[in-house]
């Protein structure tokens, strides 16, 4: 196979896993939150059980009006949504199912992931400003703050992560894993599953977008396709942290699997991870910001250094 041609394949590969594993997550999210909640949900398109509701939520974004806001910054304003979703599409091409599947094996991918998945919260940043809206701009705002209070902890967990296994590549890290992992990196494994609900606002970290507060956050002008890709942004990035977790905390393809199957066991670690971000978001109210920022800098960062320093001892003893 020519090089050239690789590298498509390679591409198609991505970008087909792109759109059709957030749509997954999306019809998982309908149906356990209708669950959980002691209803059916969507039932009727598609006939099984609804299964072709997203799809049907798809046709009606593509046909509404695209509005832009008349004091809006126009050219901003329509290149937010594009911000916000590339970037979970960077990461996730980067991110290995197993040691042959990957879009790009790449050296340092886990600092390439952590960096992709920085760049998407500039889209929100970028949709709240623009829209010449107060609630679109104090929805950005509070965006920026979680983003700052949030961040340094997921790079202290994924840093002892990195230092226990002697690497900064991914597959490296899930090479190196090994059982004991689920005890000596749990502390790291909370804060990074934490931080990463709270990178995706989701509930119950969702005040960027409280719809009981200001509308719809940064959201709030944005109809249509546009809005779609808003949605489709969050699912991806459901996605890029489940996966991500499931390499970094729970081994990827390490299974009852042979090698070639690998990439199966990887997929399903991450679905487990996506179910339970899903439960969180039906089971836990939203917090207020105050609650939100104490959470970080007095609980998260503090045992994220403490794992980081309980790894770094241990490590050097082993050595």
């Amino acid at each position: 196979m020519s090089p050239w041609l690789e590298v498509v394949l390679r591409a198609a590969s991505v970008l087909a896993a792109f759109l059709v594993l957030p749509l997954v997550v999306g019809q998982t999210e309908h149906k356990v939150m209708a669950h959980m909640q002691g209803r059916l949900g969507p039932m009727y398109a598609g006939g099984f059980h609804g299964w072709a509701q997203l799809v049907a939520d798809g046709v009606k974004f593509v046909q509404k009006e695209d509005i832009t806001p008349a004091r809006a910054d126009r050219g901003v304003f329509r290149l937010a949504p594009a911000v916000a979703l590339i970037p979970y599409l960077v990461a996730l091409a980067v991110i290995p199912l197993s040691p042959t599947v990957v879009g790009a094996d790449v050296e340092a991918s886990a600092v390439l992931v952590l960096a992709a998945m920085g760049v998407g919260i500039i889209g929100t940043l970028m949709a709240g400003w623009s829209s010449a809206n107060k609630y679109s701009l104090l929805g950005a705002m509070r965006s920026a703050a979680q983003l700052v209070s949030y961040e340094l902890p997921m790079v202290l967990a994924v840093a002892s992560v990195a230092l226990a296994a002697g690497s900064l590549s991914l597959v490296g890290i899930a090479e190196a894993w090994n059982p004991w992992w689920l005890l000596w990196q749990f502390p790291g494994a909370f804060v990074f599953l934490v931080a990463a609900l709270a990178e995706l606002q989701r509930p119950p970290f969702d005040m960027p977008v409280a719809d009981s507060e200001i509308v719809f956050g940064s959201y709030t002008e944005y109809s249509g396709l546009r809005f779609a890709f808003f949605l489709l942004a969050e699912y991806a990035g459901i996605v890029v942290m489940s996966l991500l977790f499931a390499v970094l905390y729970l081994g990827g393809w390490a299974g009852p699997f042979e090698s070639g199957l690998g990439w199966l066991w990887t997929l399903l670690k991450g679905f487990a991870v996506a179910v339970v971000v899903i439960w969180l978001r039906v089971s836990w109210p939203r917090l207020r910001e105050d609650q939100l920022q104490r959470l970080a800098w007095v609980w998260l960062v503090p045992i994220a250094l403490l794992q980081l320093a309980i790894t770094a001892v241990g490590v050097v003893m082993t050595r």
